[in-house]
């Protein structure tokens, strides 16, 4: 019997479901309903506001930062007559005072406290571990008033004012430190002290290739400083003296010479130097206990002392791990100057209460300090990104 051919079976036909069930609209559906109630909720707002403001006779543009402050700000040349646009640009210059200074103070202890987490010495790394545990667990906001009102307020008065080796001011007013003055020619000797620095960094290059080329020991740090400071002294000497060390000298209730710090940016400075400086040293010290093994042992094979072997090998490739959260702790000191309201120094948010206090419209002000903020922060992303970009190990 031959056998028959199957039936053709029917091909399938596929069908879309509705749109109410269809996952693709279900999304772009929800996605657009969301933006739509954020923007409703934004319009809703400014339109609340503007209504307010209206209400209360509060003007809604930004013409009066052309208007007088009518107050002053300690420690600058800033005076009441001045505008509130210069009233404001004043307070994001404290506030970048604190901010920049600070990481950097707070980057060379963190990571020195991080080394000295893991010496072998028990006296070394019991001293860390209690810094690190101590000034991590205690806010900041209480660093900062405990520095001003307990320490730093407490003191001697200026008729009384301590002054270790002839060379510091301290007192209850502030403290006052030996400073530079600069001359006519200083303008000059910042460019020697470019060319200073191109002269350190051709040595350290030349250096570096003599190493390579016939295996002697670089010290490329002795011999690039060297050199730089051979410039900056030439330079010294040929200008006839552009900077002169100014060493304050008290002189009954006042003081001649020198930087004056005031209590209110020494306490904000400390504090946040050193709460930031206790987690950058456990990011640090986490960093240093990632490098492979392997590693270390290699340096110890070649003989590399215990210096040789932190500085070459182990804080390269930790620090290139460390860098991301490091950059964390950056933005976090700078958003914490804010901070220093507390204790009347004088940042941008302290300045713009200031403006509000003498009937100026809050809404404009803190929008901008809320932007002078968020411009800080974004700079110092975009440095901290760059910097671990050119950090990491690039795949070949």
């Amino acid at each position: 019997m031959a056998a028959t051919d199957a039936p053709p079976q029917p091909t399938p036909t596929r069908h879309r479901p509705p749109l109410w069930r269809d996952v693709r609209v279900i999304r772009i559906a929800l996605q657009v309903g969301f933006i739509t109630a954020v923007l409703a909720t934004i319009w809703w707002l400014i339109d609340n506001l503007g209504t307010n403001l209206e209400r209360l006779g509060i003007r809604r543009d930004f013409g009066f930062l052309d208007q007088p402050a009518g107050f002053t700000i300690f420690g600058s040349d800033f005076a009441a007559t001045s505008t509130i646009r210069e009233a404001l640009w004043v307070g994001l210059l404290n506030t970048l005072r604190v901010a920049l200074l600070g990481i950097a103070l707070a980057l060379i202890i963190g990571i020195v406290v991080g080394v000295m987490r893991l010496s072998t010495n028990w006296l070394v790394a019991r001293t860390a571990s209690i810094y690190v545990e101590l000034l991590r667990n205690v806010p900041p906001l209480v660093l900062i008033i405990f520095f001003y009102l307990a320490v730093l307020q407490t003191l001697p008065g200026i008729s009384d004012a301590a002054t270790p080796g002839g060379v510091m001011v301290v007192s209850n007013r502030g403290v006052w430190l030996p400073g530079l003055d600069l001359g006519e020619a200083a303008g000059a000797f910042a460019l020697t002290a470019l060319l200073a620095l191109a002269v350190a960094i051709g040595v350290s290059t030349w250096r570096r290739r003599v190493h390579d080329a016939t295996g002697q020991p670089a010290r490329r740090v002795w011999w690039a400083g060297g050199g730089a400071v051979l410039v900056l002294a030439v330079g010294h000497l040929a200008l006839s003296g552009p900077v002169a060390l100014s060493v304050p000298v008290l002189e009954g209730r006042t003081v001649d010479g020198g930087i004056l710090l005031f209590p209110e940016y020494a306490a904000l400075l400390i504090s946040l130097v050193l709460y930031t400086s206790a987690f950058i040293a456990e990011i640090v010290r986490g960093s240093i206990q990632a490098v492979p093994k392997g590693q270390v042992e290699a340096a110890l094979a070649l003989g590399l002392s215990w210096f040789a072997r932190l500085r070459r090998v182990v804080l390269p490739q930790a620090l290139r791990i460390a860098a991301p959260a490091t950059g964390n702790e950056f933005l976090n000191l700078s958003k914490n100057v804010s901070l220093g309201v507390v204790i009347a120094y004088p940042e941008i948010l302290r300045v713009g209460r200031q403006a509000i206090g003498n009937g100026q419209p809050a809404p404009q002000i803190l929008l901008i300090v809320l932007g002078a903020y968020l411009a800080v922060s974004l700079a110092l992303s975009l440095v901290v990104n760059i910097a671990n970009r050119r950090l990491q190990l690039v795949e070949r």
